[in-house]
């Protein structure tokens, strides 16, 4: 018997919607350090997470992926340095936010467990 069912029965949806939302922000995480670890590379496009596609690829539409065909280099690399740095960080906020929302979430269940004794 799978148990996973029970889980979301006992957490509800916004325990589910809160481990969405921080496997998206890791998942840009990762594309945003690769297109900064290809600053240099000739050729190379940008590469970043839309969150409106990733909405569109939970009802399985698309793989959520976008490769940013803006301003590209002589070389052919779109990647912008200050750019990469400055949506590294926001992420780096955006995740930092999630994890204190989870926090207290869960915080708040323990609450209520104990509180029902």
């Amino acid at each position: 018997m799978d148990p996973v069912p029970y889980l979301d029965n006992l957490f509800g949806p916004q325990s589910k919607n809160l481990e969405r939302a921080l496997d998206r922000s890791t998942q840009r995480h990762a594309l945003l350090v690769g297109n900064l670890a290809n600053v240099n590379t000739p050729g190379y496009k940008r590469r970043d997470l839309d969150f409106n596609i990733v909405l569109e690829q939970e009802r399985g539409m698309m793989n959520g992926v976008e490769v940013d065909r803006g301003s590209i280099r002589i070389d052919g690399n779109s990647v912008d340095l200050e750019q990469e740095v400055m949506q590294i960080s926001q992420t780096e906020l955006r995740y930092q936010t999630l994890t204190e929302m989870t926090s207290r979430y869960f915080s708040g269940l323990r609450n209520v467990i104990r509180e029902g004794r």
